[in-house]
């Protein structure tokens, strides 16, 4: 209750009315080319509409709306410019940047939201209401090089954001050699030799994503310590590693998928090997924390799979042979987990 009233603070409900908003307004600032064509330098409400073939009157009022969610700033009495952080998240030369994934959310994502309650009455994905498609949205969604580039540079960015953390929740040292199974551009297996001078990495992923991940890896100051191997994580032989890292993987399977997968590296590795598993953990109590609640509805939306416990992730590890499991939460979008074999 608040002090002077009989009833409930009302501001977290006004609050979730409004946020579908606040990401529309980003959505459509990056879709319509603000955040790169401020980023030469600032400019006026009425240059940037010639530039962009808007109204000028709209756009003002869509540019003020993202100066008060903290993308934009004033320059001047009447200019704009980007923060810090739409440089490097928002415009599309930038190497952090999330464009890819802000039109896959954009573009798919929130047409796929739009049918959470039949998915939540049948316990199905969302596709065949939301698109007319028969199979998973990835199988269908990138038909071209284009898409699926700017997909992968979207998730790189996040990579970026939470391989760093991931590696470091436990003490890699030990291992000699790390192999990310669906490693998608690399940004783990970078991450961990950048961290661990005597640690070599492989990136196992799906044909497609190679000439990314080598051309990424190719400029970064641990190329000579990364290897990039075409393969299916399911059908094909694994390579060897004392290590093997899962980012974003396991979230994305039923629980078979997720225990055939994690068989075939439990008897791949040697004794004392381990698995390093990357993805929000629910809490015990599956009270929170929110990114892992809402995660866990878009999997739900999006793909065969769930997010899980530390407990639940454990009890599948354990399943196939782990001794040992362990857990850590980061300060990123994914936290960690370690088993080892013994």
């Amino acid at each position: 209750m608040t002090a002077d009233s009989q009833f409930p603070d009302p501001s977290v409900v006004l609050d979730l009315l409004a946020a579908f908003r606040r990401s529309k307004t980003m959505f459509a600032a990056a879709a319509l080319g603000v955040f790169d064509a401020l980023e030469a330098g600032p400019k006026t409400a009425p240059a940037l509409a010639a530039d962009l073939k808007a109204d000028p009157g709209a756009l003002a009022r869509l540019l003020d709306a993202c100066v008060g969610l903290g993308l934009l700033r004033r320059a001047g009495p009447d200019g704009y410019a980007n923060t810090p952080a739409a440089s490097a998240y928002l415009t599309s030369t930038s190497p952090r940047r999330l464009t890819g994934y802000l039109r896959f959310t954009d573009d798919i994502l929130w047409k796929l939201w739009d049918h959470l309650e039949g998915s939540i009455r049948d316990g199905a994905p969302g596709w065949k209401r939301a698109f007319g498609w028969d199979g998973p949205v990835f199988a269908n969604l990138f038909h071209t090089d284009a898409l699926r580039r700017e997909f992968l540079m979207g998730m790189h960015g996040y990579g970026l954001i939470s391989s760093p953390e991931v590696v470091a929740a436990f003490d890699l040292s030990r291992f000699r050699r790390l192999v990310d199974l669906g490693g998608a551009t690399g940004h783990l297996a970078v991450a961990a030799c950048r961290r661990y001078p005597d640690l070599r990495a492989v990136v196992f992923d799906l044909p497609q994503v190679i000439p990314l991940a080598s051309e990424l890896i190719a400029t970064t100051g641990v190329a000579d310590r990364v290897e990039v191997t075409a393969g299916d994580f399911f059908t094909d032989p694994l390579p060897a590693a004392d290590v093997y890292a899962l980012g974003r993987i396991l979230h994305d399977w039923t629980e078979e998928k997720i225990l055939t997968l994690l068989r075939r590296a439990f008897d791949q590795l040697p004794t004392g090997g381990a698995v390093l598993v990357a993805e929000k953990l629910v809490a015990d109590d599956r009270a929170g924390p929110s990114w892992a609640q809402m995660q866990d509805l878009n999997m739900l939306l999006v793909t065969e799979g769930r997010e899980r416990t530390l407990a639940e992730y454990a009890d599948l590890l354990k399943r196939v042979g782990f001794a040992e499991v362990s857990g850590r939460q980061t300060d990123a979008p994914v936290d960690a987990i370690l088993a080892i074999k013994r």
